[in-house]
């Protein structure tokens, strides 16, 4: 299986980059090769063409539109991450939905 390239973004990526190690945790476990990384909102346009999939912060939901507009061209698969798992910081939550949505 090839690396899968995942980025989340928030913010400034700090708590997006607590989630995010919490989810290689997560895929290290199970043996995945994903990339999972976070970011600020604001880099998102350096690195949405090299991406598989971009899960954005609860709080930047509203931003999803122009970060759809910016991958339309690209496969990369967009969504928001439910406040719950966001909240929670849980990796393995995360881990699960990612799956889902690289599956689909």
């Amino acid at each position: 299986m090839e690396e899968k390239k995942i980025l989340l973004c928030c913010g400034m990526g700090m708590s997006s980059g607590f989630l995010a190690t919490s989810a290689r945790k997560a895929a290290k476990k199970e043996k995945l090769p994903y990339k999972i990384e976070a970011r600020s909102e604001a880099e998102v346009e350096q690195y949405i063409n090299s991406i598989d999939c971009l899960l954005v912060g609860p709080h930047y939901a509203n931003k999803v539109p122009a970060f759809k507009e910016m991958a339309k061209e690209t496969k990369t698969v967009i969504e928001v991450i439910p406040e719950d798992i966001y909240g929670s910081l849980d990796g393995k939550s995360l881990l699960k939905m990612i799956k889902k949505m690289l599956s689909e």
